[in-house]
């Protein structure tokens, strides 16, 4: 991976003259390609899932509200019919 890339900003990239990358599929090139030396770091990834259970904590844990958020949508239905 590149040390510019960040899924977080449009174009997956932070820096401001790069193109687009369309089809990730194929060869590509890139002028301002700056390799990382953390692009597999597990340390990052352990800190990604210990945020992402926070969240889920945060949020009330399960992930799976399904059955309440249906239940809220036929609610908003009986308001607006």
């Amino acid at each position: 991976m590149c040390q510019h890339f960040d899924p977080a900003v449009p174009r997956q990239c932070r820096e401001d003259g790069a193109d687009e990358v369309i089809a990730k599929d194929k060869l590509n090139f890139c002028d301002w390609f700056i390799a990382s030396e953390t692009a597999f770091d597990p340390h990052r990834k352990t800190e990604e899932d210990r945020a992402r259970v926070a969240l889920d904590a945060l949020f009330d844990g399960t992930g799976d509200n399904t059955a309440e958020a249906d239940e809220l949508l036929s609610e908003a239905d009986k308001l607006f019919k």
